[in-house]
């Protein structure tokens, strides 16, 4: 029986998968050629890691290989990735192509000389070569071979009125397959290799997750509700990795929770190996975001993505959001004609807001004293949000100098919004400490923070923003009450962080107002942060 796999390029006699025809079809026809006499494209494949490249072009290379018009090959240069000289590199690549193609070329001493490999004397018919893990390489030597490779790609243009098989260069097609668009956007001298067609490997759709699942349920027999699959795509956005990382977790369990073949697979399998997933288990493809989202200058990036008051516009020629975006770090939105930074998925999004959280605030300070009467707080049955977020302002205030000591800051110097959103979960997740279950939500994969506090049979439902204007803050009402209906709650808060908030604001805003469209009540509170400048002394260093 099959099972799910996400490390590596997939068995498709072994594991489930997404057959993916459209992409491998036009993958396909752009190596082979729209007319055969004409010879193929010269591309590049790119995507974040484990979105499924490599499998990919391995059914278009066997597709091609079942046509017996070409002599195909992939090769991967990972093992590249440390080589530092010419003639090194070089003699890797001539390896390489003996290795698959079971030929006896001759060495290469230059570059100038690399044409030759791709002769009559060498191959009876056209070559397409898939260079897998191209970006592994060193810069110059990407822009070397690809320098190259135009030269190639021109040469044949130039014999047009001959077939492919008898131009004087035979390779036909090229795929450079990488984590980025390869000689795009870092290439400071200028992309010379401007003749390449791009393929971007997309994530996978709903549909494509559903039938998966649909597959795995009907060859196992194991039941699996509906909304496991929804909440599977809601999380992952179809990321095949994660997909894939999730329902192998789900249909085999991890650790002592192994699953029986005969187990349902229900929402509160799904709650389990979420929370496992989310604190428990290791994954290379978010451990390698997490070291990507953590870079200096690239994080501040990310700080910025956590902001409440506005999306951020995306533009791949941002070399920041270029990086992040060809990590797996981010993805983009379209809203009325125009495009948005967002996280790649809630997941992702999730796993960094916990990173951050932990990393900034490990020790939190005294939240309560020994013998101190919170009855005015947490009673046996129920909460006071309202008190609870006093008590949260005045530890943060009380501690500002030390706990704030070395929060990321703008260019302005001010912090981050997102540091007090971080600071506030671990304020609540330590002042609970096993007497509540408490967690951050992303609704929206972008801006939208909420966070979750279980607290015996009651739910409590925190919206989390910063206070800008008037207008923000009545957007602010409406959209906690669209997420308390959403969770089915009468009624929501409203955390509205801001810098300072006199008493007569206070009393106008802290408000409790019943929604129209939904019925939900809205309770706004202020936490008031603090002004910047208090961190400096007046010579302008830190205090």
């Amino acid at each position: 029986m099959r099972n799910f796999s996400s490390y590596g390029p997939i068995n498709t006699k072994l594991n489930y998968y997404a057959p993916r025809k459209r992409l491998i079809q036009y993958a396909y026809e752009r190596l082979t050629g729209q007319n055969f006499e004409e010879g193929g494209h010269y591309i590049t494949v790119w995507a974040p890691r484990q979105t499924g490249k490599t499998w990919i072009m391995q059914q278009v290379m066997q597709k091609i290989k079942d046509s017996g018009e070409f002599d195909v090959g992939i090769v991967s240069m990972q093992s590249g990735k440390t080589i530092t000289t010419d003639a090194d590199i070089l003699d890797l690549f001539v390896k390489k192509l003996n290795k698959w193609f079971k030929k006896d070329l001759p060495a290469v001493n230059s570059w100038q000389n690399l044409s030759d490999l791709f002769v009559k004397k060498y191959f009876k018919k056209p070559v397409i070569l898939i260079l897998d893990e191209f970006d592994a390489l060193g810069e110059d030597f990407i822009n070397k071979f690809a320098n190259e490779f135009r030269d190639m790609y021109l040469d044949r243009q130039n014999e047009s009125e001959k077939p492919s098989e008898k131009k004087a260069c035979l390779l036909h097609s090229l795929a450079l397959i990488g984590v980025r668009s390869v000689l795009g956007i870092e290439d400071v001298t200028g992309s010379p290799f401007n003749v390449q067609r791009s393929l971007h490997i997309s994530n996978l759709t709903f549909e494509e997750v559903k039938k998966m699942f649909a597959w795995c349920e009907k060859e196992s027999d194991q039941k699996i509700e509906p909304e496991v699959v929804k909440n599977v795509f809601r999380e992952t956005q179809g990321q095949p990795g994660l997909t894939c990382w999730f329902g192998e977790l789900l249909t085999e369990g991890f650790s002592d929770n192994r699953m029986k073949k005969d187990d349902h697979i229900t929402m509160k399998n799904f709650k389990k190996i979420y929370t496992a997933a989310t604190d428990l288990l290791p994954n290379n493809n978010i451990l390698n975001i997490i070291s990507k989202a953590k870079q200096k200058p690239y994080n501040e990036t990310v700080f910025e993505l956590f902001r409440t008051d506005e999306k951020m516009p995306f533009r791949y020629d941002d070399p920041d959001l270029n990086f992040l975006y060809l990590n797996g770090v981010i993805g983009h939105e379209e809203i009325n004609n125009r495009f948005y930074a967002k996280f790649s998925c809630p997941f992702i999004q999730k796993r960094l807001f916990n990173y951050f959280a932990n990393r900034l605030f490990r020790y939190m300070g005294t939240l309560r004293e020994p013998f101190e009467d919170l009855s005015c707080v947490i009673s046996e049955n129920s909460l006071n949000i309202k008190k609870l977020m006093r008590r949260h302002e005045a530890h943060l205030k009380k501690n500002r100098k030390w706990l704030l000591k070395d929060a990321p800051r703008r260019k302005d110097m001010k912090i981050f919004e997102a540091v007090y959103h971080f600071n506030l979960f671990r304020y609540l997740s330590d002042f609970f400490g096993d007497r509540a279950r408490v967690w951050p939500e992303f609704p929206t994969g972008n801006g939208q923070v909420d966070i979750v506090i279980e607290y015996g049979t009651q739910v409590y439902g925190l919206e989390i923003k910063s206070y800008t204007d008037e207008t923000g803050y009545k957007q602010g009402i409406e959209q906690a009450a669209r997420y308390g209906k959403q969770l089915g709650l009468a009624e929501v808060f409203l955390i509205l962080f801001v810098e300072y908030v006199d008493d007569r604001n206070r009393k106008k805003y802290e408000q409790e107002k019943i929604d129209d469209k939904t019925g939900v009540q809205v309770i706004a509170v202020f936490v008031e942060t603090g002004k910047w400048d208090m961190d400096f002394d007046s010579s302008g260093g830190s205090a």
